[in-house]
């Protein structure tokens, strides 16, 4: 098991759960933890044990952006944060390969690249605890994680653009309406429901979850008739899976299915 200094994971009947914890104030992203993300991701994505990847945060940030105290507001900034990005940019892309169903979930302040953070995952549980934000702007600087990806996708390009003109903090109630959040708890009973979702998704077909996700979100980018031959390949694979063969049993024994997530 990798040890690590930013982050920590939490394996749970299927579920595999990654704290984030960094070592820098107020859970700001060093090149560190975005090298440790790119690791989870990865050993995540590749483990067939893990049938729910869940994002959550120790303490009360999720993330507030980038560590801008290894900044130096100078010429060097630039490869700093183009390094910074371009690691944790991999690390969106590994759990965003990764054939599991991901929830994230926030009871405390996202912002910049924390914002960022809570995009790509299939579901979003907030506590009321939480505000995001895009933050950006606020030290003159244009979004990276993904942002400008998803953001539009999850609400829209003109309301998009509008949450990132006005750059207001952005309260749970107001999240879920514009479609960034799927659940807004009360703090008391955030852990619980993060946890009674993620177990819920890990004892489906969560190969089938991940393919139908991913073609989902990809989906943006193809014609009609290239994505119709990217579900004839998915569906088709599916047929080759364990949890296809239970479902088919179940489903003419008139029985809930048993799958296993292979």
């Amino acid at each position: 098991m990798v040890a690590y200094d930013n982050l920590s994971i939490d394996h749970d009947n299927g579920v595999a759960t990654v704290t984030l914890e960094s070592t820098a104030g107020r859970n700001a992203l060093t090149l560190e933890m975005a090298n440790e993300l790119v690791s989870a991701a990865t050993t995540l994505g590749e483990d067939p044990e893990t049938r729910c990847i869940v994002l959550t945060h120790a303490g009360d940030f999720f993330g507030s952006g980038a560590d801008l105290g290894a900044l130096s507001g100078d010429d060097s900034d630039a490869a700093h944060i183009r390094e910074l990005a371009g690691r944790a940019h991999e690390a969106i892309v590994q759990f965003h390969r990764a054939e599991t169903p991901i929830v994230g979930g926030v009871n405390g302040i996202a912002a910049g690249i924390g914002f960022s953070l809570t995009l790509f995952p299939d579901l979003l549980v907030l506590g009321e605890d939480a505000t995001l934000k895009f933050a950006y702007p606020g030290i003159g600087l244009t979004g990276d994680g993904g942002a400008t990806f998803f953001l539009p996708r999850l609400v829209g390009l003109r309301t998009a653009k509008e949450l990132v003109l006005k750059d207001e903090p952005i309260s749970p109630e107001e999240a879920r309406e514009l479609g960034l959040a799927n659940e807004v708890v009360p703090t008391d009973e955030f852990d619980d429901r993060l946890a009674e979702v993620a177990a819920e998704l890990a004892a489906g077909p969560t190969q089938a979850f991940g393919t139908t996700t991913r073609l989902l979100t990809d989906s943006y980018e193809r014609s009609l008739e290239r994505q119709l031959a990217a579900e004839t390949n998915g569906i088709a694979a599916a047929t080759r899976t364990e949890d296809y063969e239970r479902g088919l049993e179940a489903f003419f024994g008139d029985d809930d299915p048993d799958f296993v997530g292979r």
